[in-house]
């Protein structure tokens, strides 16, 4: 036991610390003091959030050992609006571990983070003030923007909105982000969570700039990051490039056209495409080198329709027979299967769209007939959409189209976060070795498998549920590239390099000049690098800044070093890392959970936790998963301010990791009830033994939680069954089924008030005694009652941390969130092996006759004068061994005899199968007179 007095009065600003409890060692008495007249669960948020906030109550205690912490890298949400219930969802999963694993005496090293950059941040930004960046425009000192809010017609269309410079964009987006950051701390205050809040991080701050500038500088340096020119997917409207972790695979309408190439000796080749307008950048035709139809054209060319460009026919594995003709086209870049066909084949590279969507304007000199280099001077500058009508007439026209086009829906690439097809551009990106491409030196030899080795740690990992490691396998053996990093956008964390300008005034992209560790953070498009001046600055002989910022996945990835100090507190770092917990969601393990094990495993040559918890979707009442892209989102506030937050986290709680879960506010309504209902018990449980003060006011008292008094044997039955809750909800917090601790313990819960309180009432009442006056038996039932209540509101604390510790202040010091987690030995030391089904027999009985009262319509006040009652064999010592508590709850003031059941009597799966074969009911007490 610590040596904390339970009797004391609260201080005002007590130390965190664990409040005795039973069974650390000593006998506790615990004065009652301050039990409101009525309970509430209204305003305890506010409440106890205050106290625990001036308490320090959930502050984490850096000078603990390694092996006393249990630290957790939480999820930064990303700040872009607003959070929404599937946030409170998958939080509260997270919290009930951290309070669970605090309450087991860990020092729980609990941060929160803000993922501040992004897509959704820039959208964000320009909706909101009415701007967008053009980086090419000086900065303007103090500039305010054109609107707030949705005050502007000029939001939505970036023409309407008012450009300017990378710097005050910026500003814009820090300015913005950290208005939202103050309103998502309250929710997450408001909610319960148990952060620890001096321990706080943004995506973009100076020291996760610096961390995540100094993980890609070495990651260069040991080869693991790289630069190429390379097609890659390119969202037109956000105008960046997109990694394969940010895919989604939609239906997209389009039509099937059929045309006709042209072989030397006249012969036509059909082939289907749904991109007819990227005729002029066809390198190939492909057919599976097993389909018997093209055997012949293996090797030989034909040549284009319309562009009349010669182009070689091939086989490949990839092409598939049974899809359309069974040969397919093959342009630079159509879709990812042509990427892959160029790379093995070795083909070469005609692309023709832009950055922006649209056709290249200047003809491409390998279009060398007069009328194909016409029809391309049409196509030039348009979108594909209309290039593709342009094309699809001319083909009509030249007789290359075989009959018209079919509509078809095919699946095409998107931005998850986009509305328009991913194109395929070729353009200078930054990658980092993720298993998904060969590794190979510059001689061309493997230098290791990273793949496997990736898929040797994901082995390590402990995944909750464990069917959730077959994800992370199927994405890691899917990989078909390297982790593309660069985006092409202004709010976020630099590429931390500089390239040196040649005199002919181009770039030398293949020798980037990189700073110094002690010099990040960095944004080379303000600052300079050694040995250049400012005004070299994209002239001749001076230097460029790499325009682009990391993807936000590569900062993210590194929230294990960014929360536990690595680069700015090597003590912090030592003492929580490797982490032990990434608790997330499961439709970004191939994002933030794979790529945060590819850091760790390069950098530090570990994994960045031992566990996993994978939370399942909200689903919307369609069935749906809820999100904000998809608008059907319920924002939680007023959730939490309608059914109070211990009722929106006991239906987070009853949802088991990994599995998706309704969206139910009558669940919200049960946990509600749950939170009422043990502050009401155990108001009633603190009551006995009570004087009344002169005022009439209850007075101060003391109850005894010593183990010892506790003689009676249905109270040692009671204790029996709470030691087996004890064990089942610590062996389901330790395998991180919440669920199974919630419904172990809350069933026990109801026995207990509907039992157990009822049977030992009259006992524990004791005729109005004193503790000092009262019997062994009444000790013996108020004993039982506090120990049971002490061991009950702890193991609801992770749950219903508001209503318990409500509670907890009416007779306990401290805080119970500081509490340990109960023990079972202790209770059945206590219990002195009594049977369980003690409690269960009598608590049949007592229902038993409770039926007769109920259905003969009388009030459960009403005395039974005598009664017999049928009681199964195996049940009858339990019966027999609490018989006076069974009279004294049913309110039996005669005999009460208990008589085998005769055949075919009473039901077993009701009340036990005990039964009332007669009875004799007293005289209702008459009705008082109103005053």
């Amino acid at each position: 036991m610590t040596d904390l007095d339970p009797t004391s009065p609260r201080p005002d600003a007590p130390a965190p610390t664990v409040a005795a409890t039973v069974g650390e060692g000593a006998v506790v008495d615990a004065v009652v003091r301050g039990v409101p007249d009525r309970v509430s669960v209204d305003g305890l948020e506010d409440k106890l959030g205050g106290r625990w906030r001036e308490e320090g109550t959930y502050d984490f205690d850096r000078s603990a050992t390694r092996d006393q912490v249990f630290s957790i890298d939480t999820p930064p949400p990303t700040v872009s609006g607003s959070l929404h219930v599937g946030h409170v969802f998958s939080y509260t999963h997270t919290d009930l571990v951290a309070r669970y694993q605090r309450m087991q005496g860990r020092e729980v090293f609990y941060p929160m983070g803000w993922d501040d950059n992004g897509l959704p941040t820039e959208r964000r930004v320009q909706n909101y003030y009415g701007v967008r960046c053009d980086p090419s425009l000086p900065y303007v000192e103090g500039y305010e923007p054109p609107q707030q809010g949705d005050a502007s017609t000029g939001k939505g269309r970036a023409a309407d909105q008012q450009p300017v410079s990378r710097r005050n964009f910026v500003e814009l987006c820090e300015r913005l982000t950290s208005e939202d950051e103050k309103q998502f701390e309250a929710l997450w205050r408001h909610l319960g969570l148990s952060v620890d809040w001096a321990q706080h991080y943004q995506t973009v701050g100076r020291s996760s700039q610096r961390v995540a500038q100094t993980a890609f500088l070495r990651n260069l340096a040991r080869g693991e990051a790289y630069q190429a020119q390379a097609p890659g997917l390119w969202d037109v409207t956000f105008q960046t490039a997109v990694a394969q972790a940010e895919l989604e695979a939609r239906d997209y309408p389009g039509f099937f056209h059929k045309i006709t190439f042209h072989a030397p000796d006249g012969a036509t080749v059909e082939i289907e495409t749904t991109r007819p307008e990227l005729l002029p950048a066809c390198v190939a035709l492909i057919a599976h080198p097993d389909d018997e139809r093209y055997q012949h054209l293996f090797g030989t060319t034909v040549r284009t329709p319309l562009f009349d460009v010669e182009v070689p026919v091939l086989a490949h594995p990839a092409a598939e027979p049974d899809k359309g003709a069974g040969i397919a086209m093959c342009c630079t870049f159509g879709d990812l299967t042509d990427v892959q066909w160029w790379r093995e084949l070795q083909l070469p590279t005609r692309s023709i769209v832009r950055r922006d969507g649209r056709v290249v304007e200047d003809t491409p000199d390998w279009v060398t007939a007069e009328a194909g280099r016409a029809l391309y001077a049409e196509l030039a500058g348009k979108t594909t959409f209309s290039a593709r009508t342009a094309v699809v007439d001319a083909l009509r026209a030249s007789g290359d189209l075989v009959g018209e086009p079919v509509a078809t829906q095919r699946k095409a690439n998107f931005y998850e976060k986009g509305d328009k097809p991913l194109e395929i551009v070729t353009s200078r990106q930054w990658y980092i070795r993720n298993g998904g491409r060969e590794w190979l030196s510059p001689e061309g030899e493997p230098v290791r498998d990273l793949r496997a080795e990736l898929l040797a740690r994901g082995d390590e990992l402990g995944f909750h549920p464990d069917f959730m490691r077959v994800r992370y396998e199927n994405w890691v053996k899917g990989l078909n590239g390297d982790w593309l990093i660069s985006r092409q956008r202004f709010f976020g964390v630099p590429i931390p390099v500089w390239y040196p300008v040649g005199d002919d005034g181009e770039p030398r992209w293949d020798a980037p000049i990189v700073p110094s560790e002690a010099q990040l953070p960095v944004d080379p498009s303000a600052d300079v690098p050694d040995g250049y001046t400012e005004d070299q600055r994209g002239a001749a002989g001076g230097f460029v800044g790499d325009p682009d910022i990391m993807d936000t996945w590569a900062t993210s990835s590194l929230t294990p070093q960014i929360a536990g100090g690595w680069l700015e507190d090597p003590e912090l770092f030592e003492r929580v890392f490797p982490m032990d917990l990434r608790p997330q969601g499961q439709d970004i393990i191939r994002t933030w959970l794979f790529s945060t094990v590819v850091r760790s495993h390069l950098e530090f040559g570990t994994l960045p936790w031992k566990n996993a918890a994978i939370s399942g979707w909200i689903l919307d009442p369609d069935r749906k998963k809820m999100s904000k892209s998809k608008g059907n989102v319920v924002t939680p506030m007023s959730l939490l301010e309608e059914h109070g937050s211990d009722a929106v986290r006991y239906w987070a709680a009853s949802a088991r990791l990994g599995t998706d879960a309704a969206f139910e506010v009558g669940q919200m309504k049960i946990g509600r009830r749950l939170a009422i209902k043990i502050l009401n018990a155990s108001k009633f449980a603190l009551s006995f033994g009570a004087a009344q003060g002169e005022d009439g006011a209850e007075a101060t008292h003391t109850v005894s939680l010593d183990p010892a008094l506790v003689t009676v044997e249905l109270d040692r039955a009671m204790l029996t069954g709470l030691a087996a809750v004890v064990e089942q909800a610590t062996e389901a917090f330790e395998a991180y089924d919440h669920t199974r601790a919630l419904e172990i313990t809350e069933t026990f819960f109801w026995t207990f008030c509907d039992d157990y309180l009822e049977l030992v009432k009259d006992r524990a009442y004791g005729a109005g005694a004193t503790t000092a006056d009262a019997t062994a038996e009444t000790a013996s039932a108020r004993a039982a009652l506090a120990i049971a209540l002490d061991t009950l509101l702890r193991l609801f604390a992770p749950f219903v941390p508001f209503a318990t510790e409500e509670v907890w202040s009416w007779w306990r010091a401290g805080s119970i969130h500081r509490a340990s987690w109960p023990a079972a030995a202790p209770l059945r030391e206590a219990a002195a092996d009594a049977d369980p089904r003690v409690l269960t027999a009598a608590g049949h009985a007592l229902a038993a006759l409770r039926k007769v009262k109920s259905e003969a319509k009388v009030s459960m006040r009403v005395p039974i004068l005598a009664a017999t009652v049928a009681v199964p064999a195996e049940l009858q010592p339990g019966v027999r061994s609490a018989v006076d508590d069974v009279r004294g709850a049913g309110r039996v003031t005669g005999p009460l005899e208990l008589v085998e059941p005769a055949e075919g009597q009473g039901d077993p799966a009701v009340q036990g199968g005990i039964v009332v074969v007669s009875s004799e009911l007293g005289e209702p007490e008459p009705k008082k007179p109103r005053a």
